[in-house]
């Protein structure tokens, strides 16, 4: 393929085969010379202290190297500053190993290191045990009186504080003709890629390390090595070309991490630390949060009045911020606004993005308030939402860079076959099922952040580009070739993309759905420069064409620099280098946001999901049988890997719905599910006919290529689709997820 054949194809994942032959490798896969392993010892109490970790009889046992504990951990540097990582939150990070103070449940306390995993495993069981335990609080609702405001940091530049009150929201709402008001839960979910979190540290020599780690940023976690174990950054070299799943889990670097180096730089040794699945429960999840929602609208179905408030838990040593209010006002233009957010400090490790962090757990009580009062007016549910429709963001009072939300709603609604749907809630049934539609509006904003890029051209005429980013399974190296290919002019099988290194060009953690604008644009940038220094070198040969010619005047096409006006006239770039005796060419640039331009205009991506269920008139077991989501996201680089983003977060979506949830025995402060038996996550048979739309979308402003992320906006919809389905189908209202079969009995 070439110039203008490869951007908006469908084209399959580069990596794929690697990935379906098993020849891919993961952070716990890479092979090293005289390797240790390490297992983690956890905390089996919530908080107290250590008043005894007896290790003799498991050093004592054959193949174990070292225990290490709080009592003879190596000394880091633990640099005292704020932010140990790019995506830390306001507060003090967590120090494993640190002193004999428990802060949660599930605390790493220890590391065996052997000479294998199983020795290491073994070895766990033997150290000796007793704490002293101190009382403690993991419930959110009984602690609604702890509630306070977040503690303001470098992470509000991505997820802003609440908007401020405008109008009189009070007098609105009361004399609004009518009013919904809600309250909404959903509890603990936790992390569970198929991946388990890994690092593979191999030593080599004088403080200089080469680390294979899990994670959604190498330069993240590189920065994070070097700060806590005062190491120079040149250093400390982080790879992970293959991610076996991370949705927000390896955005912060995890403690296997601080263990592995740890185990390394104290024996000088190759280590491997890996967390089994039951370790996956002892970090990064999405938190329990308590909504309050509170809308108004008038005769006509005109919103007037917004309330929303949100309580969320955190921890004790970090302030966990989700940006769950600010939605609402972003897509219904109501004049009269009041929204909060509150966090609840508990003993608990501090939670993670996952997913769409904040937006789906606060477009779940939006679109279900918007749905109850679409309902008490006996409007339609999609023609409230047209009603309501503004491309305003009333909360900034921007006008939107684009917006196609109104031609998602119609062409999904048509697709979906909307006007089939019996407005009576318990009306429509298919033999012993009730059948429901549902639907609401999806958001997601459109970021973007700086990277580097080095692209190059060798003499046998194929190009390289470099990049830190991360592909996290989502088809980024995919992708970033194919802008290339397109700005290059040159076949696909000639562009090579290498990533994942953090000895490569910056790039920042790949999570926010900002990753191709960001990482994308820079490569577009890198072969616009690499482009024009060709033409400069091309212009300095005797006799040339490119002398006199304009920079726009020139065509890159199969390797050849082609004369826009006279095509007749051309040159081989391998000709160019030839002449010149230079075996490359190359270049490295940066591209960013334009600071004068980018606050100018909202951005955002945004859909339309429609949801058809079945529930059981008589055991209540609720089914999701179709569900199609709409989307506006600028230009599509590659509607397949696209597609199977949005597929991928809309079946989060009926986990979130319907499944998944970890279950908390607050008498002892620890979750009683780890693991994938007890943790339920839809299988084959829960998912059935899913459909997306690409809706076109013109976006000039956004960045250079037009393009929007789609990785999270998949979800956003979804829970709160399915549970307006439900209600029409049963006419009960469940606000709190997952709706399980129980709640309609």
């Amino acid at each position: 393929m070439t110039k203008s054949e490869v951007i908006g194809k469908p084209i399959s994942r580069l990596e794929g085969p690697l990935k379906v032959t098993g020849q891919a490798r993961y952070a716990g896969e890479y092979e090293a010379s005289d390797l240790l392993y390490g297992y983690v010892v956890n905390s089996t109490v919530t908080k107290g202290k250590i008043a005894v970790i007896d290790t003799t009889d498991a050093k004592m046992l054959d193949g174990v190297v070292e225990i290490f504990t709080h009592e003879n951990r190596p000394s880091t540097a633990w640099f005292d500053i704020q932010y140990a990582d790019m995506d830390a939150p306001p507060g003090t990070v967590f120090k494993p190993l640190k002193d004999n103070e428990i802060k949660f449940n599930g605390q790493p306390i220890a590391l065996v290191v052997a000479e294998t995993f199983e020795m290491a495993r073994y070895a766990a069981t033997k150290i000796k045990l007793a704490y002293i335990e101190e009382e403690f609080e993991t419930d959110v609702e009984s602690n609604l009186h702890k509630a306070r405001d977040p503690k303001k940091g470098l992470a509000s530049m991505l997820k802003p504080p609440p908007p401020k009150p405008k109008g009189d929201f009070e007098e609105a709402y009361r004399n609004s003709h009518v009013q919904s008001s809600g309250e909404f839960k959903h509890g603990t979910e936790h992390h569970n890629p198929m991946e388990m979190f890994a690092s593979t540290v191999i030593y080599e020599g004088s403080k200089k390390l080469k680390i294979y780690d899990k994670t959604q940023g190498t330069i993240n976690s590189q920065l994070y090595v070097a700060n806590v174990f005062g190491l120079k950054m040149k250093n400390v070299q982080v790879i992970s070309p293959f991610v076996g799943g991370a949705f927000g889990s390896g955005l912060r670097p995890q403690y296997q991490l601080f263990m592995a180096v740890m185990a390394s730089l104290a024996l000088k040794r190759n280590v491997r630390v890996t967390l089994d699945r039951a370790q996956m429960f002892t970090f990064g999840h999405r938190p329990p949060t308590i909504q309050y929602t509170k809308f108004g609208a008038d005769e006509n179905g005109k919103v007037n009045a917004l309330y929303h408030k949100a309580v969320a838990e955190t921890s004790q040593f970090e302030d966990y911020v989700e940006m769950v209010v600010n939605w609402s006002n972003m897509l219904y233009p109501a004049e009269n606004t009041l929204f909060e957010s509150k966090l609840v400090p508990l003993d608990v490790y501090s939670p993670l993005d996952m997913r769409a962090p904040g937006g789906s757990t606060g477009m779940h009580a939006i679109e279900i308030t918007m749905d109850e009062l679409a309902y008490k007016l006996n409007i339609d549910p999609l023609e409230f939402r047209l009603i309501n429709y503004s491309d305003i963001d009333k909360s900034s009072e921007k006008e939107y860079s684009s917006k196609e939300l109104r031609e998602c709603y119609l062409r999904g609604a048509e697709k979906f076959g909307w006007s089939k749907r019996n407005p009576e809630p318990a009306s429509m049934k298919r033999g012993n099922k009730l059948v429901g539609f549902g639907m609401a509006t999806g958001i997601w904003d459109a970021n973007r952040l700086f990277a580097r890029v080095e692209a190059k051209i060798s003499i046998d005429g194929k190009a390289t580009l470099k990049s830190a980013v991360t592909d996290i399974g989502t088809g980024t190296l995919t992708v970033m070739s194919q802008i290339a290919s397109d700005e290059l002019g040159m076949d696909l099988e000639d562009i090579t993309f290498s990533y994942a290194d953090s000895a490569m060009p910056f790039a920042p953690i790949q999570g926010g759905s900002f990753t191709t604008a960001t990482v994308g644009t820079a490569v577009q940038t890198a072969c616009i420069a690499l482009k024009k220094k060709i033409v400069k070198k091309a212009a300095s040969l005797k006799d040339s064409f490119v002398s006199n010619a304009p920079f726009e005047d020139i065509i890159f096409r199969n390797g050849f620099l082609i004369s826009k006006q006279s095509p007749e006239y051309k040159i081989s770039i391998k000709e160019i280098l030839e002449k010149l005796s230079l075996e490359e060419i190359k270049t490295t640039n940066m591209a960013m946001p334009n600071p004068l331009t980018q606050g100018k205009k909202a951005k955002a991506v945004h859909s339309a999901v429609f949801v058809e269920v079945e529930v059981d008139e008589e055991l209540g077991v609720i089914e999701v049988k179709r569900a199609l989501t709409s989307v506006a996201a600028g230009k599509i680089i590659n509607p397949k890997t696209a597609e199977s983003q949005i597929l991928g977060g809309m079946i989060w979506g009926i986990s979130k719905a319907l499944h998944e949830e970890t279950i908390t025995d607050h008498r002892f402060g620890k979750y009683i599910n780890p693991n994938l038996a007890e943790y339920h996550i839809p299988v084959h048979a829960d998912i059935n006919d899913l459909s997306v739309i690409f809706v076109e979308e013109q976006d000039e402003f956004v960045n250079d290529l037009g393009i929007k992320g789609v990785g999270e906006i998949g979800i956003v919809g979804m829970p709160p689709a399915i549970a307006n389905a439900v209600y029409h189908a049963t006419g009960k209202r469940i606000n709190d997820l997952p709706i399980h079969f129980d709640k309609l009995l």
